[in-house]
């Protein structure tokens, strides 16, 4: 396994290097040249990149080793499993938690509070305290919630209300995070693999590395952000009747603003069949994630893998997965998301299938275990561009943020079921038994995809005739 790692990794970066170099071919509309060449739009671009790339950093270095690290402090499968769920658990009660924070705290302090957090949370690693272990869980939670929320959510706001650049420029630069997202996540497992074999430091150094990562985003968060701020005379949002005598009233109407929005993201979700079809969609295929998050390591690291490079390996199948989908959906080509959101649901079906037969009690297959989740990865790549190009037609941008949380709230409740299901199962058999548990848990994830598959299928027919579920003869860069 060690050497199949290594080629595996070696395979998929040529594949994409040769991949991004067909990309780069394809023009560049118009929209993102102008842009490009704005100085004051670089400027702002550049400040919100410093932080965002050191916090997306140390969120990919906690990765590869955290399953690892659990065994390393001999817990049993059962034990981790609980301490996935808690982690889980803690993201569905934080979600409502981070959208309400930035008005009421600032959105510069709610990016400060989250390098504290999760600053915390990877201290807890040193301890093999089984709480102390959960607290951490939980507080990885609350940053995982910030992370997808408060940085784009002050970006958004000076992009639009500070510096009033046009709206059609917010992908622009969120198509820089996606790209940069990518390389990060294969570097964060080289950086791991380093450090916690090649160099012996153990399972517990990528989260001691992403410590500095944490505290540099909090400098340019402080500063940096922070200077921008005064410029405009919105100095960490001091600006709202919180520090006034009106603050009673002003939290009030927050909490009414706020449940008033989930109302209405509610009945958006209801009233729209191609908005609650998308959302099963993405509510089932996103919460398997989770649990293959938790079992791609058992799985593997028997057989003696370097986890990094396997992690590495599992990114750049996924960054492949991205630039096949910027490649279909090229004029030369023009392949309708719908379609490769339906390949994506259909691969990571057939790649549970593979895992089935491929993890049998007594005679596991590791080699066909690592193709069938480097085919997984490879789907995800598909899945997200696909999935947010449809979000972005038939979910209002006003209202998308709230159904976007009604969609998560499905999507851990499933993944957390599935764990406590496995939890179950691994603590009613002797240890030799426990791949039983794990072959069981890959067929029902197979059964999900299946699921997610048929509401690919009814979100085609519903929409057979819908002009808005389809590409343009033309189309912005970043929109997909």
């Amino acid at each position: 396994m060690f050497v199949t790692a290594y080629l595996a990794f070696i395979v998929l970066a040529g594949l994409c290097v040769a991949l991004e170099i067909a990309v780069r071919r394809l023009t560049v509309p118009q929209t993102s040249q102008t842009a490009i060449a704005n100085p004051a739009f670089q400027r702002f671009q550049r400040l919100f990149l410093k932080a965002y790339l050191l916090a997306l950093w140390a969120d990919w270095l906690q990765g590869p080793y955290l399953y690892k690290l659990y065994r390393h402090y001999n817990f049993l499968e059962s034990q981790i499993a609980i301490l996935y769920v808690c982690g889980l658990a803690s993201c569905v009660l934080f979600a409502p938690v981070a959208g309400w924070l930035p008005q009421f705290l600032g959105r510069r302090q709610t990016c400060l509070l989250f390098c504290l957090a999760y600053s915390i949370c990877c201290l807890t690693k040193l301890s093999q305290d089984y709480f102390m272990l959960i607290l951490g869980r939980v507080l990885g939670g609350l940053s995982t919630s910030l992370l997808t929320t408060t940085f784009e959510a002050w970006y958004v706001h000076g992009h639009v209300d500070v510096h009033d650049f046009p709206k059609e420029w917010i992908p622009v630069t969120f198509g820089k995070v996606a790209n940069w997202n990518h390389g990060l996540a294969v570097g964060a497992g080289l950086v791991a693999n380093l450090f916690a074999e090649w160099m012996g430091f153990g399972p517990v150094a990528p989260f001691l590395l992403a410590i500095p990562s944490l505290a540099a985003c909090a400098w340019f968060v402080l500063f940096d952000w922070g200077q921008e701020d005064q410029q405009e005379g919105q100095i960490g949002d001091k600006h709202t009747p919180l520090n006034s005598l009106n603050a009673p009233k002003f939290q009030t109407s927050t909490r009414a603003r706020f449940w008033r929005g989930c109302q209405d993201g509610l009945r958006c979700l209801l009233s729209d069949r191609r908005v609650m079809l998308l959302g099963g969609v993405q509510a089932l295929f996103e919460s398997v994630l989770y649990i293959f998050v938790f079992l791609w390591t058992p799985v593997l690291d028997p057989h003696g893998p370097p986890l990094g490079i396997i992690f590495s390996s599992l990114m750049a199948a996924t960054m492949v997965g991205s630039m096949l989908f910027r490649l279909a959906t090229s004029a030369p080509y023009r392949l309708q998301p719908g379609h490769l959101l339906c390949l994506a649901v259909l691969l990571a079906f057939f790649s549970f299938f593979m895992l089935t037969f491929s993890t049998v009690p007594g005679q596991p297959r590791p080699r066909e275990s690592l193709l069938a989740f480097l085919l997984l990865e490879l789907a995800c790549g598909l899945y997200f561009p696909a999935v947010g190009f449809l979000q972005g037609r038939v979910v209002p941008v006003e209202r998308r943020e709230v159904v976007l949380a009604w969609f998560r709230l499905p999507l851990h409740l499933l993944a957390c079921l599935g764990l406590l299901a496995l939890h179950g199962e691994v603590s009613g058999t002797g240890a030799g038994e426990a791949g039983t548990g794990t072959r069981h848990m890959f067929a029902g994830c197979a059964g999900i995809m299946l699921a997610a598959l048929l509401a690919v299928i009814s979100l085609f027919t519903v929409g057979r005739n819908d002009a808005d579920l389809r590409l343009e003869s033309t189309r912005l860069e970043g929109e997909i």
